[in-house]
């Protein structure tokens, strides 16, 4: 084991069990709150031959936690179950009063929620008086537990012991298992295994903490992806330029998560679900094309948006950019407006009615839940969230209210540097180039899958720049020195402050690993993460 590997292990507290994690160390799913129950009612459904309805919600993971929940019941028996996606322009978030009488119609008399239905207690009630039971599973916060549903599971219930940060899709996998320790006389058959594609995706794109029993899920989820018999990913994949083979963490982040996205924010999660369910080879092509054709439309419309957003927001603590933009894009527009001003923001779009409509991201100690909650009555706002993402509503007329509230409430905390929250904090500092090997990068590959509360490790690295070039125009190739090795980085759509480095200026540079084959060669080269110029030539 390198010296630096030893050292990023220590500095973690990591030993050998986190690079190789056990499938049989996730725990017996029936000590959650409410699994018993569940299953109880989904077996007498079963044999009763009702009818179930899956409820889900209209990202990826409520698109993969819908799959996943579809699949269980169906391996479980379940002869009549359909799946109900949610509209985002038409029907909102989560299990809502228009969905009823849907429900009813289908005549539906059990409701399986996916990643959604913990605040929905007043539509569960009127369901149950419509003769229909409501499961939820649910990964959302949970102020008070719904009286009605026959159970709720969920990890954030405050009486739940076993209160682990899963992803909807990764609640949906434990009822999964628990399902199949049911049906196979109290422990899994190993045939639930293939549902981990589904909870590699969702976990993923829902931006969890990979550590526990997300750790263990998503890493046999990567291998089981590799392997994936759904034709739909398959393809989906070819149309990201994505080798499921080797695919990694960034590569469900920014290549097949944004495509299976595209359909909630563009049109329809249908045809994400559609996708991930179909058997026909003919069908996952023509699905794929349409994802790819509603990520590009998603690309240009964001770009779009960002480009119009005219920048003059001075010593404003809080962004709030208007625009008449498409509704879906706007929580990827304030994300944008986030990261290049480096302040929270909110992107908002026109509705009919004189009704604003949006999205905030944020980061740090500035929470957008919080801020919500001490917004004035009468700006009639609707909405809510957590501390770093939101959406709401309220009337155009009230926009400027909104701004000083926003404003006055930043203020009020008295936050000291926010900046630093968004500064990348390097894991080791290189002074030796040589010792950056294969070997070295081989070995931080066992950490995979990277994501939140296990991040890909950074390096630091202070010396001259001693070749340097510039491809297409837009991408950025250095090489750097220690005097006695030498090391290329790279830096993909570079920055006009990194375009402005020259050969021979000092610089400190924070890069992560990657291995370049080509032609039978090996090469161990940086990807930059940040440039700063220290000396000039």
């Amino acid at each position: 084991m390198t010296r630096i590997f030893k050292q990023l292990l220590a500095d973690r507290g990591l030993d050998k069990s986190f690079l190789h994690p056990k499938y049989d160390g996730l725990f017996d799913p029936f000590l959650m709150l409410g699994m018993s129950k569940a299953v109880d009612r989904i077996e007498k459904a079963r044999d009763a031959g009702e009818k179930i309805i899956i409820y889900g919600d209209y990202d990826a993971d409520g698109v993969t936690a819908s799959t996943v929940c579809q699949n269980a019941l169906t391996g479980f028996g379940c002869s009549d179950v359909e799946i109900m996606l949610p509209n985002r322009f038409t029907d909102g978030y989560g299990l809502n009063e228009p969905a009823i009488a849907e429900i009813i119609k289908r005549g539906a008399t059990l409701v399986v929620t996916v990643d959604c239905g913990s605040g929905s207690g007043e539509v569960i009630e009127k369901l149950r008086e419509q003769g229909v039971d409501t499961i939820v599973t649910d990964h959302h916060e949970i102020p008070k537990v719904p009286e009605k549903a026959v159970a709720v599971i969920n990890p954030k219930r405050r009486d739940e012991k076993y209160g682990l940060n899963m992803a909807g899709v990764g609640v949906a996998f434990t009822l999964a298992r628990a399902l199949n320790m049911r049906k196979n006389g109290g422990k899994c058959d190993g045939q639930e295994k293939w549902l981990l594609d589904m909870v590699a995706l969702g976990t993923v794109c829902d931006s969890m903490v990979l550590r526990d029993e997300n750790r263990i899920m998503v890493y046999y989820g990567m291998i089981v992806l590799g392997k994936t018999r759904r034709k739909g990913v398959q393809e989906l994949a070819k149309k990201a330029k994505c080798h499921l083979e080797k695919l990694t963490t960034h590569g469900i982040g920014f290549q097949l998560g944004p495509r299976i996205n595209a359909a909630g924010r563009m049109k329809s999660a249908e045809v994400a679900l559609d996708l991930m369910l179909t058997d026909s080879r003919a069908e996952a092509i023509r699905l794929a094309d349409e994802l790819e054709e509603l990520n590009q439309e998603r690309r240009e419309a964001q770009d779009k948006a960002v480009k119009e957003v005219d920048g003059s927001f001075g010593d404003e603590p809080v962004i709030v950019a208007k625009g008449k933009w498409h509704e879906g894009i706007v929580g990827i527009v304030a994300g944008r407006l986030t990261e290049i001003y480096k302040r929270p923001a909110f992107a908002l779009t026109t509705l009919e009615k004189g009704i604003l409509k949006g999205s905030g991201r944020s980061f740090g100690e500035f929470s957008l839940a919080e801020a919500l909650q001490h917004c004035p009555k009468n700006l009639q706002l609707s909405g809510g969230g957590h501390a770093g993402a939101c959406g709401l509503s309220f009337p155009a007329e009230k926009l400027d209210d909104f701004k000083k509230a926003m404003t006055k409430y930043y203020l009020s905390l008295n936050l000291k540097d926010q900046e630093r929250f968004l500064r990348s904090k390097s894991d080791v500092a290189v002074e030796n180039l040589g010792e950056l090997t294969e070997e070295l990068y081989d070995e931080i590959c066992q950490l995979e899958p990277f994501g939140l509360g296990n991040e890909e490790p950074i390096f630091e690295f202070v010396g001259r720049v001693s070749g340097r070039r510039v491809l297409k125009e837009k991408h950025l190739s250095l090489t750097v020195s220690d005097g006695a090795h030498e090391m290329r980085l790279m830096s993909f759509y570079a920055p006009e402050e990194q375009m402005a480095v020259e050969t021979g200026d000092r610089v400190k540079v924070q890069f992560t690993l990657s291995k370049n084959e080509w032609g039978g060669n090996v090469r161990i080269e940086g990807m930059i993460i940040s440039l700063e110029v220290i000396e000039k030539i």
